[in-house]
C-alpha cells in the first residue's frame, strides 16, 4: 500500500461509493431481456432503444468533461447522477410508447457522471499518483459489476424486473448523496474557461491538442483497439457457439475478464508507477492483439481463456495508465475536457463494435480474428512510435509533488 500513499482520502472515499453504485448498475444487462419480456417489445424495438441508449452513454463521455470545466466537476457529477436516478426509477411506470425517452437519458447523464468522475480525480490527485488513484477507482469499480450482474438475477426472478430499475436509480441517488458528503465543495469555483483565452473554447482546445501530438496519436489507437476489445462482447460469444460451445462456456471465460483485474490491477498500478506511460500503454494493446490472434487456431475453452486472460492484461495496462496520461497531458483550464475526449473514444465500441464486427462476421467469419489482431497491433505500434516522438509538448505548469491534494473544483 505504500505506493499508494499519494491518494488523498477523497479519492478512497469516492471509490467506495464508486463501488456501490456499480454493484446496483444490473439494469445495462438485463434491459433487452427486460424489454422484449414484460414490456413486450420485438427484438427490432429494444434493440432501436437500447442503440438509441448507448449512443448517449457515448454522448454524455463526451460531454460531461466539457460542462465540468464551465460549472465544476462536482457539481456537473451531482446533477448528473441525480438526473440518472430519477430517470432509471422512473422507467417501470412509464407507458410502452414512452420507453424510447428515460433510457437515452439515463445513459447520457451516466455518460456525464463517468466523464465527471474522471475529471474530480485528475483535479484531486497531484500528477504522481494519478495512475495509482484511477487504478484504485477502475478496481473497485470492476468488483462492484462482478457482483451485480447476479444479485441483477436474484432480483429479477425473485421480486420482478421493474425493481432492477428502482435499486439502480437508488443506487444512483445514493452515489450522488455520498459523493456530496465525501467530496468537498471547496476550492476554486472552475478550474474553467475564465483561465483560457477566449473561454477554452474550441479552437483553444483544438490548437491545446495540435501541440500534443502524442495525445492524437493515444486518442485514435484507444478509438480503434476499443472497437476491437468489445468483440468479446458481440461476436465472441456467437463465434464460440458456432463451434459447439453453450453460454456457460462463455460465462465462464468473460468471468476471467473480473478476476484477472481484481487481483492484478493495483499491485501491476503500484509495480508500473515510474515507468514511461506511453510504452506501458503501447504494451497494452499488444497485449489485446495477441489475446485475439490466441483465437486464430480455432474456438475451445483453452483459446478462449487464453484470449480473455491476455485481454485482461492488456485492459490492465492500458487502460489506467492512459486514463492518467491524458489527464497529466491536459492544460489547467481543460483537463474535464481533455478526459472527456478520453472517456468518448475509450467507449465508442459499444455503438461501433456489435455493427462492424458483426457485419464482418456474416461476410467472412475467418476474416475477424486477423483483423482485430493487426488493428490492435498497428494501435499499439502507432503509440511506441509516439513515445520516441512525442513533438512538442504545449507549456504546462509544473508537475505537482507530494501528497496534498489539489482543490476540488465544485
Amino acid at each position: 500500500m505504500q505506493a499508494f500513499k499519494d491518494v488523498p482520502r477523497a479519492v478512497w472515499l469516492l471509490a467506495a461509493g464508486v463501488f456501490v453504485n456499480a454493484v446496483v448498475s444490473f439494469t445495462f444487462v438485463f434491459v433487452f431481456l427486460y424489454l422484449t419480456g414484460p414490456r413486450g417489445l420485438d427484438t427490432a424495438q429494444a434493440g432501436l432503444v437500447t442503440g438509441i441508449g448507448g449512443l448517449g452513454l457515448v454522448a454524455g463521455n463526451f460531454t460531461g468533461g466539457w460542462y465540468g470545466d464551465r460549472f465544476g466537476h462536482r457539481r456537473v457529477l451531482l446533477v448528473a447522477a441525480t438526473v440518472a436516478g430519477l430517470a432509471l426509477m422512473s422507467f417501470p411506470l412509464l407507458p410502452g410508447p414512452l420507453l424510447y425517452a428515460p433510457l437515452p437519458l439515463a445513459q447520457y447523464a451516466s455518460g456525464v457522471i463517468r466523464a465527471a468522475n474522471s475529471a474530480l480525480v485528475a483535479v484531486t490527485v497531484p500528477e504522481g499518483a494519478r495512475r495509482q488513484a484511477f487504478a484504485v477507482v477502475r478496481c473497485v469499480s470492476n468488483g462492484g459489476f462482478t457482483l451485480g450482474p447476479p444479485l441483477g438475477a436474484l432480483i429479477a426472478t425473485g421480486l420482478s424486473y421493474d425493481w432492477l430499475f428502482v435499486g439502480d436509480g437508488l443506487g444512483t441517488l445514493f452515489f450522488a448523496l455520498w459523493t456530496a458528503r465525501v467530496v468537498p465543495a471547496r476550492g476554486r469555483a472552475r478550474s474553467s474557461a475564465s483561465a483560457a483565452p477566449h473561454g477554452g473554447g474550441g479552437r483553444g482546445l483544438l490548437r491545446e491538442l495540435r501541440e500534443r501530438p502524442a495525445v492524437l496519436v493515444l486518442l485514435g489507437a484507444i478509438l480503434v483497439t476499443d472497437v476491437v476489445y468489445r468483440q468479446q462482447y458481440g461476436v465472441f460469444p456467437v463465434f464460440l457457439a458456432d463451434r459447439g460451445l453453450d453460454t456457460t462456456d462463455f460465462g465462464f471465460v468473460i468471468a476471467l475478464n473480473g478476476a484477472v483485474i481484481l487481483l492484478l490491477e493495483l499491485p501491476a498500478a503500484a509495480l508500473l508507477r515510474t515507468r514511461p506511460p506511453l510504452p506501458v500503454i503501447g504494451t497494452g494493446l499488444l497485449l489485446v492483439a495477441a489475446g485475439y490472434a490466441a483465437l486464430l487456431p480455432g474456438a475451445g475453452i483453452a483459446t478462449g481463456v487464453a484470449m480473455m486472460v491476455l485481454l485482461s492484461l492488456g485492459e490492465i495496462l492500458y487502460k489506467t495508465t492512459a486514463t492518467a496520461y491524458v489527464a497529466d497531458q491536459a492544460p489547467e483550464h481543460a483537463i474535464g475536457r481533455f478526459q472527456s475526449l478520453y472517456a468518448g473514444v475509450s467507449v465508442s465500441g459499444t455503438v461501433l463494435a456489435p455493427a462492424l464486427g458483426g457485419a464482418l462476421y456474416a461476410a467472412a467469419p475467418g476474416l475477424l480474428w486477423p483483423l482485430c489482431a493487426a488493428l490492435a497491433a498497428g494501435a499499439g505500434a502507432a503509440v511506441f512510435r509516439a513515445a520516441r516522438r512525442p513533438g512538442r509538448q504545449a507549456a504546462r505548469p509544473a508537475p505537482e509533488t507530494g501528497s496534498h491534494p489539489q482543490p476540488v473544483a465544485g
